[in-house]
């Protein structure tokens, strides 16, 4: 995604828990992608998953621009834990709460999961074209909350992402630091949403329970491993 004008301040995260995901493990966390199976994906608004992603090694890979993926099942209160690496200058995230929009009617090309999940930005903070603002660097809530600096492992290394969801309270974690923490329908949230391009779509960050979305559609390499979720109560 592209900058556009907000205002600075704070930032967060969560997890959940699905039936059709291939298994559950101690401490009620289920696998999302454990290095061998996609049944838990498929591309957003289709039942299959898209051309151009892979397992290779254990890892979900992707080599260039791809159509995005979500999660077969919907999650609201949540726990997520993965591990993400990103090519030079590369460009991702990850999507949570997002639904895919049947009253959409803005421009087509814009029918995304990105209109109504917040993003979990993935970045190589130094040649990234959005690394000019810590809105929009590694672990930011995309465009809204900024993100520290000082925590990203360098470009092909792993990183150890956590985003917990709880009501309107969210987490974003970056290898063991919290870096975001904010929340979700406050009035700082509103005014930096009305800030945003986010007030043109009127369902954006308003689901209470929604997919779990991987960006595919920026260009450059990325990996993902050990992904899993568990419900929080």
């Amino acid at each position: 995604m592209r900058i556009f004008s907000a205002l600075l301040v704070g930032a967060t995260a969560v997890v959940a828990v699905s039936q059709s995901t291939p298994s559950a493990a101690a401490g009620g966390w289920t696998s999302l992608f454990d290095g061998k199976s996609l049944a838990s994906w498929r591309g957003c608004k289709s039942d299959t998953m898209p051309a151009g992603w892979r397992i290779e090694k254990g890892a979900l890979l992707k080599d260039d621009r791809v159509p995005d993926i979500i999660t077969r099942d919907e999650w609201g209160d949540f726990e997520l834990e993965l591990e993400w690496k990103i090519g030079e200058a590369g460009n991702s995230g990850i999507f949570y709460r997002g639904i895919e929009d049947a009253d959409y009617k803005g421009a087509p090309n814009n029918d995304r999961i990105y209109t109504t999940g917040p993003e979990y930005q993935l970045l190589d903070d130094i040649k990234a074209q959005d690394n000019k603002t810590r809105l929009t660097c590694a672990a930011a809530a995309y465009g809204l909350y900024p993100s520290p600096e000082g925590h990203l492992k360098p470009v092909g290394q792993w990183n150890k992402t956590r985003i917990i969801a709880k009501g309107a309270h969210v987490e974003h974690w970056l290898n063991d630091f919290k870096m975001v923490e904010y929340e979700l329908w406050s009035a700082d949230w509103e005014a930096k949403v009305k800030a945003a391009k986010f007030k043109d779509w009127p369902k954006f960050g308003r689901a209470k329970r929604g997919h779990i979305g991987l960006q595919g559609d920026h260009e450059g390499p990325l990996g993902f491993r050990n992904i899993r979720i568990r419900e929080l109560q």
